[in-house]
């Protein structure tokens, strides 16, 4: 399937926390100037509601994903 390019980097909230390899998420991406849906993968469980960063698309509406903290928001100490 090809790839969804434009996703790559993108950040997502995950709405379906992922199982890690047991199954998939969903996670509603900022993309294309808007949000959209897609599966969502990762090497371990993410839970619900956590912020993900957009590593690869597996075409057909799917991504992996891991955990992101944009480091803008880490308070200076």
């Amino acid at each position: 399937m090809a790839q969804d390019e434009a996703v790559i980097g993108c950040t997502g909230e995950l709405l379906i926390g992922t199982r890690g390899p047991a199954g998939p998420g969903e996670v509603l991406v900022r993309v294309r100037g808007g949000t959209e849906a897609f599966l969502a993968w990762s090497d371990e469980p993410l839970p619900k509601g956590s912020t993900v960063l957009v590593v690869e698309s597996r075409g057909t509406r799917q991504v992996d994903v891991i955990a992101w903290a944009d480091p803008l928001d880490i308070p200076l100490g």
